[in-house]
């Protein structure tokens, strides 16, 4: 009734309802409960994390980052409260495998590297140092995926950029001024890549 008062009197909303506008008028000067001012303090802290993940985070990270800061509710209160604000995450939206033959007329592109993709030599030139896991292991490649679907999802896909070093800085902020510092991963019990080898190496302790 209140979000149509302006359309409708109160009195002809109370008649078709079936209530009476007296009892409307008595529920609506009554003070909020203490579970609705809770809920509406918790909203106002969900969105300024929301806000701080550059509006990344659904309701499993901004559940972590309130028992981070000794908020302890249900995360599926977090979920509840973010669907009544309109809060959401982003996420990876899973592709159905796609099977491609080749065209027969088509004429595949010369191997002009010879399928020599990356060496020794050019690895120690480059300065990288490169990572084999054994027979069967993907562990490194899967790693490496995890990322750039992340980096793909989370800033690539959400912004249009004008240059490549717009691009480059960009990237570089995401990493280091988000990524590293405070993003929390969920492989990592939901905390984020400094803070998890800070604990690992003792410097800081567990709450």
């Amino acid at each position: 009734m209140s979000a149509h008062q302006a359309m409708y009197p109160i009195r002809t909303m109370a008649r078709v309802l079936k209530v009476s506008a007296s009892g409307y008028y008595a529920w609506r000067s009554r003070p909020a409960s203490a579970r609705a001012t809770a809920d509406a303090d918790l909203t106002r802290r969900i969105r300024t994390i929301h806000a701080g993940s550059h509006g990344t985070y659904g309701a499993p990270r901004i559940h972590a980052e309130l028992q981070a800061e000794g908020v302890h509710i249900a995360r599926k209160r977090v979920a509840r409260l973010m669907r009544a604000a309109g809060i959401a995450g982003v996420s990876r939206r899973r592709r159905a495998p796609v099977t491609t033959r080749q065209a027969p007329d088509h004429r595949p592109a010369s191997d002009l590297v010879r399928r020599n993709f990356v060496t020794g030599n050019r690895c120690k030139e480059a300065g990288v140092r490169p990572s084999t896991g054994s027979v069967g292991d993907a562990y490194d490649n899967a790693m490496c995926e995890s990322f750039f679907a992340t980096l793909e999802c989370e800033l690539i896909d959400r912004h249009r950029f004008r240059s490549h070093t717009e691009a480059r800085m960009a990237v570089f902020q995401f990493i280091e001024g988000f990524y590293n510092p405070s993003r929390r991963h969920s492989a990592l019990g939901y905390l984020s890549p400094i803070e998890y080898e800070r604990r690992r190496d003792g410097l800081i302790k567990p709450p």
